[in-house]
């Protein structure tokens, strides 16, 4: 070969490798610019977001904790509701600065539902489990005042909690039909999205173990049905951790194994008619994901998070994610206009842009 030729290849690679590092950097930007870290100002271990508008959010974790920003992330509030100290708050559900409800988890009286009226200066407890066979999991809310909280099921029967007045009294629901429980069935209380809302009557909550079932009520948990889901189960750590839909026929159910966090699905599931059939999808890598979201703004647009991957896409019958970062977060929330934050292990919690 010629000293001309050598130098001809010499100076293409240096061209591609110089494209390619340019890329690199730009693709580096775009994420860091995507996905920005907050300052918490906690160490908890945060399961619970709820965000309200592009400034305002709640968060939720270990020990009593709740965190808010009134400024869309640039400062976060953080406290402790007081006689908390000791609960574990996984889900949390606001509806603007001042009002925001708090479900702590555990077996019996540690499962309980606080709410405040004026951003966290007071707490009242509203409700405590007094089953100590029961296990809130998560609650989700039509509204301000119409809501509805998801305990593991008591002799094969999942109970579940339902209030009409913000809070101010939580009944006990006792459904026309329900399908029974399976021997192993329950629900996960690892991110508050057990269970998603829709229009004014749609509700649908999540199961796993030795099944991986969406049970749906098309009545505020009067009559229910349940649909099995491909979606890996078993054991007692996998099965469908969460569930969004972005209208009352297309939802997505995410999941896995949480103690083998790596392993490849199916994780992910689609539905077209309102969870009554649920179909695989295809997008990878599908390790676990603890939680599931749809933008507001762009129905089209899902986020999935878990403990070793979060990532986005605007088509879910695709085959990869066009954007996927490596980061440990536990739960997602997006604002109506399409800003996400999420939150997870230490403290951690990330804002994600909206789209133009």
């Amino acid at each position: 070969m010629s000293f001309r030729r050598i130098r001809h290849n010499v100076s293409y690679s240096a061209l591609t490798f110089l494209l390619l590092a340019v890329a690199s950097l730009l693709t580096a930007l775009a994420v860091a610019q995507d996905l920005a870290l907050q300052k918490s100002g906690t160490a908890e271990n945060l399961r619970g977001v709820s965000t309200v508008s592009d400034k305002i959010a709640w968060a939720s974790g270990s020990h009593g904790t709740y965190l808010r920003t009134p400024d869309g992330g640039i400062s976060w509030q953080v406290a402790q509701v007081p006689g908390a100290e000791k609960l574990d708050f996984r889900d949390v559900s606001a509806f603007s600065a001042d009002a925001a409800y708090l479900l702590s988890i555990g077996s019996g009286g540690l499962s309980r539902i606080y709410k405040t009226a004026d951003g966290g200066r007071n707490w009242t407890l509203q409700f405590t489990l007094t089953d100590s066979r029961g296990f809130l999991d998560c609650m989700a809310f039509w509204d301000e005042d119409h809501g509805l909280a998801i305990s593991d099921p008591v002799y094969k029967e999942f109970i579940l909690f339902a209030t009409d007045d913000g809070g101010a009294h939580w009944t006990q629901l006792m459904p026309q039909e329900m399908p029974p429980a399976f021997e192993g069935e329950g629900a996960f209380a690892a991110s508050g999205t057990c269970v998603a809302v829709h229009g004014m009557s749609n509700v649908w909550f999540v199961t796993g173990g030795s099944v991986a079932r969406v049970f749906h009520s098309t009545d505020r948990g009067k009559t229910w049905t349940a649909a099995t889901t491909p979606i890996v189960h078993g054991n007692a750590s996998s099965g469908i951790f969460s569930i969004a839909f972005r209208d009352e026929k297309n939802g997505v159910v995410a999941g896995g194994d949480y103690k083998l966090p790596e392993m490849t699905g199916p994780n992910l599931a689609a539905t077209a008619d309102g969870g009554a059939t649920w179909k695989l999808l295809e997008l990878s890598p599908q390790p676990f994901f603890s939680a599931v979201a749809f933008d507001p703004k762009d129905a089209q647009r899902l986020l999935v998070v878990g403990p070793t991957h979060a990532a986005e896409s605007t088509d879910i019958q695709g085959k990869q994610w066009p954007k996927i970062w490596d980061v440990n977060l536990n739960a997602v929330s997006f604002s109506p206009t399409g800003e996400a934050f999420a939150v997870g292990p230490k403290g951690t919690i990330v804002k994600i842009s909206g789209h133009p």
